[in-house]
């Protein structure tokens, strides 16, 4: 199977010549590394041009989080795609052919991998990883929505591989996403019959440390997407059983660090973030002016 390997950029020219320089190491090769720039303003595509000729640049208000990825698959040759974002950095030298060794299974649609945090990284953001990202492989199928809900559609937009000729049967990825787009493809993939494999052995460093504020437009911006596709959460149903796991592992990852100090950061974190997707979900009822001054991705309302 042929495989090529994705990586949309912005202004990357901080990082991309060390993820470039571990795609070139993998013991597994792509026979396509394909950038897809939103016009940087830095040398990122004179970084890029050293590893591909495979580059293409858009306008930077034609960026789309699912339509960019749409494009992108279309001009990809491989059978499996692997996208990278420009902030992942692949563990090892084996990420690669770890990650697509499951396509060897003809029902597998879509495999993503385990994301370890870098070192600086706050608590909350080690944790989240943490959470999300365990050290187990796990195979998830439409009968498992009982079990895991929606969790059954999860995978990432910062490390994942893809079935070609699957992503186009449901459709690729979808152009006008708030963001959510791997969410989005999963849940096609499941209940197209297909499969999603997570693999704790592919793994990459990638983490942020969001601020209180960064969390709450993030998760006003879920709650968007929510209620955008709320065909998601009548498939799968609602996401907030699994926020209430989330907060209970994370208060108990807090204690075992012994970090009792961040209790009433903890406390205002989560009370925003559930007060922010609620809100999300409710923004057809908010004036534009605020919603772009609580949005993640302020840009996408200007569409």
């Amino acid at each position: 199977m042929r495989l090529t390997i994705i990586i949309p950029t912005y202004n990357a020219e901080k990082t991309l010549s060390t993820l470039l320089e571990k795609i070139t190491a993998q013991t597994l090769q792509a026979d396509e590394l394909l950038i897809i720039d939103s016009s940087s303003t830095d040398k990122t595509v004179e970084i890029a041009k050293q590893h591909t000729n495979n580059i293409i640049v858009i306008p930077q208000n034609e960026f789309d989080h699912g339509g960019t990825r749409a494009l992108a698959v279309e001009y990809a040759q491989g059978e499996i795609v692997v996208y990278l974002t420009q902030d992942a950095l692949p563990y090892d030298e084996y990420t690669i052919e770890k990650i697509v060794k499951y396509f060897d299974d003809p029902k597998v649609g879509a495999a993503y991998g385990r994301q370890l945090s870098y070192e600086d990284t706050n608590l909350f953001g080690k944790h989240l990883r943490a959470f999300n990202y365990p050290n187990k492989t796990l195979k998830r199928t439409k009968a498992d929505i009982k079990s895991y809900g929606i969790k059954t559609a999860q995978l990432s937009n910062s490390f994942a591989a893809y079935r070609k000729s699957i992503l186009m049967e449901i459709g690729n990825f979808k152009d006008g996403l708030i963001l959510g787009e791997d969410v989005y493809v999963g849940a096609k993939v499941i209940l197209s019959g297909y499969h999603i494999v997570y693999s704790s052995e592919a793994k990459v460093y990638h983490s942020h440390s969001y601020t209180v504020l960064e969390e709450f437009r993030r998760y006003f911006d879920i709650g968007v997407f929510h209620k955008k596709e709320k065909w998601i959460l009548e498939s799968f149903g609602k996401a907030e059983g699994e926020g209430i796991k989330y907060i209970q592992s994370e208060y108990r990852f807090l204690i075992k660090q012994g970090a009792w100090y961040l209790l009433p950061e903890f406390i205002v974190r989560n009370s925003m973030k559930y007060f922010a997707y609620k809100l999300g979900q409710k923004y057809e009822k908010l004036p534009t002016w605020l919603i772009k001054k609580i949005s993640m991705h302020n840009r996408w309302w200007n569409k």
